[in-house]
């Protein structure tokens, strides 16, 4: 028990014994969570870390009395007790006045959590009338002021829009905002900061920090980002396939992990200072097998000497929106941006949401209409092909798109996903030798070629993303667009996915557009850096130039912004 690592402390919640598993059909039963227990104090953050599908959602659903009863089985000795009584044994208008008020959780993905038909200010505003006995326009108020507490811009504007028209990371602090909105007494988190920019990252995560010390809340965050949880948690509880396999102080787990899993954990994530080979993965620990030789570097880089296979010049995209009630404006999300990206190298593109990442990746492939500019490959301007002409290079130029519960079809299985791009571009001979090369791919992203009979639905997202990930390797493309490609994966697949598209690269000579707003990794992967604020490029260099001696004064607050992990001097230790 966590309670064995220090002093006497008050307790919100004791879990005990939970064991948790889901019927597959009438005689089988899988055990996601088996016989896990720890204590969350009052006044504390507690991380539970693991990768997908070590039970570390499951549980928080369980903790919230979310779990549907047709299809998940708790054991009958376990319990999770709160304010006295178990939340287990407690009957469903009991939880309902606990669940939101006393207990709020920020679900690991907006979009899947947030209604598409009402407005966000509605949606926030509904949990305070129901819970704060507030008016509706009392509680249509305080939306207005979560939504600055929580950095969305323009509140009183933002209030009135829907989700599909807000940015990922714009629907999560939404969803935070939903979730503080009653002052809960514990925060259960999941994944909160994943898709989210490192300087709203780090707003996020310094808000929750002044609630819980101004509040005296509690706060169970669940993540797989290591470096983060060294930033903020106070105790660390480490699962893997639905066991505990450690748990204890902060300072205890980052400095001196025992089991091998924990020690894994801490090593597969990319660092900012250093640039090893290969990436360790799980299997280099938990078998006892490190080869991995962390001290060998990869060089990158690029010269005036390297072949460009795609050149964009002068690259703008506007969108009109609504200006007022019956006018509309244009709003420029992609201003005059240029760049040139040679064979087998990597260009990074980092920047906040809303900065015009996705929306330039978009545009260089024709998924939207440039509204000036040229994009160059093979001595042709790209934008004025006609249609069939331009099919050939749709093979040549693949994008992973940054929602994988949106870039699959729900309706095919894995197979079908990934056999269908060969059978269009003539990828195979036969059916039997595209399934051979899916079976190849899937296990190159770290997935067994049985879930090739599978659907998307039955997979986490992280999973979702490499099968996504794997549909687009089928074409080994000239150039592909990585849109936050790994942003969804736990650091083991995470380090995979990476050595995988170094590999390729390495292979095939392919180039990459490499989006993402963790710094860390674009630093690992790229050879050099384009840093993005509203629509425009204001700086670009090597990427060791840019992280040791950034120019502008953006660059210099997104490495500011960057989580670093455990240190003793900040846990004042």
């Amino acid at each position: 028990m966590i309670d064995s690592v220090g002093a006497e402390r008050d307790i919100l919640v004791r879990i005990d014994n939970l064991r948790i598993g889901f019927r597959l059909d009438r005689e089988h039963v899988f055990d996601a969570v088996k016989g896990i227990s720890f204590d969350i104090p009052t006044n504390s953050t507690v991380a539970l870390v693991g990768e997908s599908g070590s039970g570390k959602t499951v549980s928080a659903m369980a903790i919230m009395g979310l779990l549907a009863k047709e299809s998940s089985i708790i054991s009958p000795q376990s319990s999770i007790f709160y304010g006295g009584k178990n939340l287990l044994a407690s009957d469903p208008a009991q939880l309902r006045s606990i669940r939101g008020k006393e207990i709020s959780m920020i679900f690991q993905e907006p979009m899947s959590s947030l209604n598409p038909v009402i407005c966000v200010g509605d949606q926030i505003a509904e949990s305070l009338t129901v819970h704060s006995g507030l008016s509706r326009k009392q509680a249509w108020a305080r939306a207005g002021e979560l939504l600055r507490e929580v950095g969305i811009p323009e509140p009183e504007r933002r209030i009135k829009a829907f989700p599909h028209e807000l940015s990922g990371g714009q629907q999560q602090r939404v969803m935070i905002a939903m979730a503080i909105a009653c002052e809960p007494k514990l925060l259960i988190a999941d994944e909160p900061t994943t898709s989210l920019d490192v300087t709203i990252q780090r707003q996020i995560l310094d808000l929750i920090a002044k609630l819980q010390q101004k509040r005296r809340m509690s706060v169970l965050f669940i993540t797989h980002d290591l470096d983060v949880v060294g930033e903020i948690a106070d105790e660390v509880i480490v699962m893997r396939d639905g066991e505990i396999k450690e748990q204890g102080l902060a300072a205890q787990i980052f400095t001196a992990p025992q089991h091998p899993y924990s020690k894994a954990l801490l090593a597969c994530r990319p660092h900012i200072d250093s640039r090893p080979r290969r990436l360790p993965v799980i299997e280099n620990f938990i078998d006892g097998n490190r080869q991995v030789d962390r001290q060998a570097t990869r060089r990158h880089g690029a010269n005036d000497a390297d072949m460009i296979v795609l050149e964009a010049k002068g690259i703008s995209k506007d969108f009109m929106v609504r200006d007022g009630l019956f006018s509309r404006k244009a709003f420029r999300a992609v201003n005059d941006v240029s760049f040139r990206l040679p064979k087998g190298k990597t260009v990074g593109l980092v920047g906040e949401s809303g900065s015009g990442k996705t929306t330039l990746g978009l545009t260089l492939m024709r998924l939207l209409s440039a509204s000036t500019g040229e994009v160059w490959m093979d001595g042709k301007d790209l934008l004025t092909l006609s249609a069939d002409a331009f099919q050939w290079y749709r093979r040549r130029i693949q994008i992973i798109f940054q929602n994988p519960y949106a870039s699959l079809n729900p309706r095919f299985t894995v197979h079908k996903i990934i056999t269908e791009p060969m059978q269009i571009h003539r990828i195979g001979a036969t059916d039997e030798e595209r399934t051979s090369l899916a079976v190849k791919l899937m296990n190159k992203v770290g997935l067994a070629p049985a879930a090739l009979r599978k659907y998307p639905h039955e997979f986490s997202g992280g999973q979702r993303q490499r099968i996504a990930i794997a549909r687009c390797l089928t074409l080994k493309p000239d150039v592909l667009i990585c849109d936050e490609s790994v942003s969804a994966l736990d650091v083991s697949i995470q380090a995979q996915v990476l050595n995988l598209l170094q590999d390729l690269q390495d292979e095939f000579g392919m180039s990459y557009l490499f989006i993402s707003h963790d710094l860390a990794v674009v630093k690992y992967i790229s050879d050099s850096i384009l840093v993005m604020q509203n629509g425009a490029i204001v700086e670009s260099a090597d990427a060791d130039e840019i992280y040791h001696r950034p120019q502008h004064a953006y660059t210099k607050q997104l490495l500011a912004a960057v989580p670093t992990g455990w240190h003793s001097n900040r846990h004042g230790v």
